[in-house]
């Protein structure tokens, strides 16, 4: 929760509203009804939200009435229906939300990443010249594993990037990036990559109540070379040991617009017994990471667990079903940051990792222009977290004797 003297003491930028895109449609309520209820109940003194200087700082709802509308050809425009001049939009949007359909010449698409980023610059034009401010909440990074470039390729995510700014955005927001470094693209303004630690920390306790979190019972492990310094961070923040695989690929080989992998070779100590976290930035196909996984249990792994910040399952759930069937994996935790459709959600091995609640309490420190350094670093919150799971378990032991 932001400072709550830090918030009275620094007035809003002006009038909050969350434009929450259809892709982005169910999160952005969620958030929503964070700030609604924050800023009612708990949030700062009654002098302050009589203050001239905080009107509209209580509302019924923040979510700006607008719409995203397409002509029978497929061309679209953003239209707002109600006045945002003056106000502090945070433009909310998912472009991995394939479940979103419109009709052009009669045919029925679903909207592919470009329509949803289309569809955002369409708002963000609508709005331009009227919003006091504009930000951009996009937890999945357009383009963002297009983030370098190899031979004559295009470099996306640079690009959108350079043209978002060029559109008048103040500030840019993601979570868990691929690449981090794509922000020097925009130097002069301002991206947030924020990460989800505790929320996840959290989400496994919840679940597994008897895990035990120290460097004899668990290993946070990298399933490849690019999702190290996550890895890392996140072992230390739980103050356990990590281990890193490596693809082997055919470079002389092309399937599906990559080298194939021949081999995933383990770099870490020995497993035998212990419980392990598969750290990544999203689950896509989710071959690598069942390969891992597989290569895990050969070495006498116990638990096996599944990170993934964005959980996209592009080939199906069908390997992940026999994956669990086979205990070769015990749970997949993923965040609401993108859409998870309602078999994943139903399935026994997948849990949703609420992010909603974080995501709201940064909005509204951005909104009063403060500083989120306390917000944001997840230390303090898990050490105290593991120490009441610890104190729990303590006084579970005592009263069992």
């Amino acid at each position: 929760m932001p400072n709550l003297r830090e918030l009275e003491n620094a007035m809003p930028i002006a009038p909050l509203k969350i434009v929450a895109l259809d892709s982005a449609r169910e999160f952005g309520k969620k958030v929503n009804d964070h700030l609604v209820f924050y800023r009612k109940e708990v949030d700062i003194n009654t002098a302050v939200k009589e203050d001239p200087a905080f009107h509209g700082y209580i509302e019924d709802t923040f979510l700006a009435d607008f719409d995203t509308p397409r002509f029978g050809s497929g061309e679209g425009k953003g239209v707002f229906h109600e006045s945002i001049r003056g106000k502090d939009l945070f433009i909310l949007v998912d472009v991995t939300n394939h479940s979103i359909t419109y009709k052009a010449n009669g045919f029925i698409n679903h909207k592919s990443p470009d329509d949803h980023y289309q569809d955002l610059k369409r708002v963000i034009a609508a709005a331009a010249g009227k919003a006091k401010r504009i930000n951009v909440v996009m937890p999945f990074l357009y383009e963002g594993r297009q983030h370098k470039r190899s031979g004559r390729e295009s470099l996306d995510c640079a690009y959108a990037l350079e043209e978002l700014r060029d559109m008048g955005i103040a500030n840019f927001i993601t979570f868990d990036a691929h690449d981090p470094r794509v922000a020097n693209a925009i130097p002069l303004k301002g991206f947030d990559n924020y990460i989800t630690p505790f929320q996840f920390v959290r989400a496994l306790l919840d679940v597994e109540k008897d895990l035990t979190i120290d460097k004899n019972h668990l290993v946070v492990i990298s399933p490849d070379e690019g999702a190290l310094n996550r890895t890392i961070y996140f072992a230390n923040v739980l103050g356990v040991n990590t281990g890193m695989f490596y693809k082997r690929r055919d470079y002389t080989t092309i399937v599906n617009g990559k080298n194939p992998i021949v081999a995933h070779e383990f770099l870490g100590d020995k497993l035998d017994g212990k419980d392990v976290i598969i750290l990544d930035d999203m689950i896509s196909s989710g071959e690598s990471v069942l390969e891992v996984a597989a290569e895990l249990k050969k070495r006498k792994a116990n638990k096996i667990f599944v990170f993934a910040t964005f959980g996209l399952f592009t080939s199906g759930l069908d390997k992940f079903d026999k994956a669990y069937e086979d205990g070769v994996l015990d749970g997949v935790f993923g965040s609401n940051l993108t859409y998870l459709n309602p078999e994943l959600k139903n399935k026994a091995w997948f849990h949703e990792v609420d992010v909603s609640k974080y995501a709201a309490y940064f909005i509204s420190a951005l909104n009063h222009d403060v500083s989120i350094s306390s917000l944001i670093d997840p230390h303090q919150k898990i050490d105290a977290l593991l120490a009441k799971r610890k104190a729990e378990k303590e006084a579970k032991k005592i009263k069992i004797n």
